[in-house]
């Protein structure tokens, strides 16, 4: 097997999926922050929280999608394809 077959099989079975995870969480986060938020409407300290939910599910998800492009740009330098076809 070749170090770039391998490589790539890493990227799509391990690093791929979990990268969609941790995305997934953050998302829901941020919906549990932004629903927090508007729930209510009168208690200063639930706001505060659902804010600062909102702001690390925002910050997440922009690290998975920074931490997915990053490894895309490494494929692509040293051309290993992002995807391999299943045998």
């Amino acid at each position: 097997m070749d170090i770039s077959v391998f490589l790539g099989k890493i990227n799509q079975f391990i690093l791929n999926p979990l990268i969609l995870l941790a995305f997934a969480i953050a998302f829901l986060v941020f919906f549990w922050g932004v629903f927090q938020f508007i729930a209510s409407q009168t208690t200063d300290t639930n706001r505060d929280e659902g804010k600062r939910k909102i702001f690390w599910g925002l910050f997440g998800m922009f690290i998975m999608i920074s931490a997915y492009g990053l490894i895309h740009l490494i494929l692509g330098t040293f051309g290993i394809p992002a995807r391999y076809p299943v045998n």
